[in-house]
């Protein structure tokens, strides 16, 4: 990937988002600065993260919200309109431990069976860090205190409130490893 996937991800993440959900095009916008954040943690992946960054919400654009569930919508709409490279529609389709939100809402199996989970933990856990560490205004958070805002918008026991509880656990953890990678990090 060259520089230029960064460019036309924003490109089509700000087309989707921006009018009709001007706060969730801020979140992606501040998750993919964050993804700049994380990069000498993940060397030649740096652009492959701040494309799946910025796109990562897309599927919720109301043009494209078919299932009503954004990763599976968001990774349909990279992988039949714009073909996008496999490992960027994965990332997007399994953003912050989306099987588990995918097994609440009955679509577990065809989230697995049409875009694996990458196998490259660096690069899931970083995307989940950066997306977890950013409010819904596209400020930096604590991965507690964006749980809890989750929790507090959808409610604790909304099918999204039960998919936070599920994956906090991981989330925590997948937050911790990009910490401490990031604290080993020469200065």
């Amino acid at each position: 990937m060259d520089g230029s996937i960064v460019k036309w991800a924003c490109g089509v993440a700000e087309a989707e988002l921006s009018e009709p959900l001007p706060r969730r095009w801020a979140h992606s916008r501040g998750v993919a600065q964050r993804a700049l954040g994380v990069a000498g943690v993940l060397g030649d992946d740096t652009e492959l993260l701040t494309s799946a960054a910025v796109l990562h919400d897309v599927g919720y654009a109301p043009r494209l919200a078919v299932t009503g569930f954004h990763p599976l919508d968001g990774a349909r709409f990279l992988r039949d309109i714009h073909a996008v490279d496999e490992r960027l529609v994965r990332l997007v389709a399994n953003h912050s431990l989306a099987l588990l939100e995918a097994e609440e809402r009955g679509l577990r199996d065809t989230l697995e069976t049409e875009f694996p989970l990458l196998d490259d933990q660096r690069l899931v856990d970083a995307l989940v860090y950066c997306d977890m560490t950013t409010t819904p205004d596209g400020e930096i958070t604590s991965v507690e205190a964006r749980l809890a805002e989750i929790t507090a918008r959808y409610g604790s026991d909304s099918l999204v409130g039960r998919f936070i509880r599920r994956a906090s656990p991981e989330i925590l953890a997948s937050v911790e490893r990009v910490e401490t990678a990031l604290a080993a990090q020469p200065r």
